[in-house]
This record gives C-alpha cells, sequence and structure tokens, in this order.
C-alpha cells in the first residue's frame, strides 16, 4: 500500500514482474478489510484515514500477517516506533527495488521458520503442509486464504476433539473478531473443500474436523 498514485503503480508493475500477486488500497481501512488474503503486506505510514502506525498496531493484533513498513520518515526514532508498533522490517524511502525485494524474501523466511518445516498433517484425502501454508484434497490443491489455513489447521491439530468457538476466536482472530466471522470462515472452507462434511457444528460447543 503506497500513498502516492504515480508510484504505486510502478511498484505494483514491477512487483507483477517478479511473478508476486500483489492488490493495491488506497487507505488503512481497506487494507485492513483484506488482510486475510494476502500473506505481506508494504505499508506505506503516510494515509488519508488513519496513522500508518495505528493500521500496523490493528495488523498485528488481528494476526500473523508480516508487514513492512514503507516510509519516507527514517529517523531513528520513527524506526523504532514502527518496529514497536509491529512492523516486521522497515524500509526508507527512496529505496532501490532489489532492496524491498531482499527485504521481502528475508521477512517471508522468518515467517516460515516459524513453523515446523517437514510437518504436514493427513487426514483422509486431506492434507495440511504448514511450512508451506498449503492445503491440498486427493492431491489437489486447495487455495485457501491466511484465516481459513489457520482455522483449518487449528482443527487439523485436534482431529479427534471439539474446538471451542471461543478457543478458535482467540487463537486465529486475536482481538479482532466477531461470531459471524467465523461461520463465514468456516462456510467458505466446506465450499472450497467440496463437502459440508469436513467441519462438523457441535451446537452450543465448536467446530470438529469430520470426513466427506
Amino acid at each position: 500500500m503506497e500513498s502516492d498514485t504515480e508510484d504505486a503503480e510502478l511498484l505494483v508493475r514491477g512487483l507483477q514482474r517478479h511473478s508476486h500477486h500483489v492488490e493495491r488500497v488506497d487507505s488503512g481501512m481497506a487494507a485492513l478489510r483484506v488482510l486475510d488474503d494476502f500473506d505481506l503486506l508494504l505499508l506505506d505510514l503516510e494515509l488519508p484515514d488513519l496513522d500508518g502506525l495505528e493500521v500496523c498496531r490493528r495488523v498485528r493484533s488481528a494476526g500473523s500477517v508480516p508487514v513492512i513498513a514503507v516510509t519516507s520518515r527514517g529517523t531513528e526514532l520513527d524506526r523504532v516506533l514502527g518496529l514497536q508498533a509491529g512492523a516486521d522490517d522497515y524500509l526508507v524511502k527512496p529505496y532501490g527495488f532489489r532492496e524491498l525485494l531482499a527485504r521481502m524474501d528475508a521477512v517471508m523466511r522468518r515467517v516460515q521458520v516459524q513453523h515446523p518445516a517437514t510437518r504436514v498433517i493427513s487426514h483422509g484425502a486431506l492434507s495440511i503442509d504448514t511450512a508451506a501454508r498449503q492445503v491440498s484434497l486427493d492431491g489437489r490443491q486447495i487455495e485457501v486464504t491466511r484465516k481459513e489455513f489457520d482455522l483449518l489447521h487449528l482443527l487439523a491439530s485436534h482431529p479427534d476433539a471439539v474446538v471451542p468457538r471461543n478457543r478458535i476466536m482467540q487463537q486465529v482472530w486475536g482481538d479482532v473478531w466477531s461470531r459471524r466471522t467465523v461461520d463465514t470462515h468456516v462456510s467458505s472452507l466446506r465450499h472450497k473443500l467440496g463437502s459440508s462434511e469436513w467441519i462438523i457444528t457441535v451446537r452450543g460447543v465448536g467446530f470438529q474436523l469430520g470426513r466427506a
């Protein structure tokens, strides 16, 4: 998310040339609405609606999406405030595009090593690769969002237990959630997996991984 329109378009095209899927938004609120669908946020701290540091804090409280703050604020205090707000890295304008790519790669490597490198959860025809954050069914990869993956991974980590709704809310969404948010993501996962039997609703308690 880059505040200058021309610079933003150049950045988008450059990232796309390097095989990145990119979506540009123009405000902090818009960025918060699309977090679930992306693996990394490039955040310009000079935004038209919210303070960039506040956006960074909200992103961090909402989950684990890595953030690189991209800004013209280059003093030591600015960098400290950005990192304290939850940014994983801090890049000062003007910057080189190759440096940006290198920092993106470094941040993603740090995120990926938080999970066991070889952990794969198999549950019937369903396979969940923790390190790659990929889901496959009968050998076919299923495209899921970050939160959908986190929800499915939580259920698959406790295949013989009912995971309480409150635990799902806290562990997957942290401080930013609603009852409808969980139900929407469960419904989306059932659709993507091709059957409502993959996630069983236990009324008044929570959800359990099933078998289709």
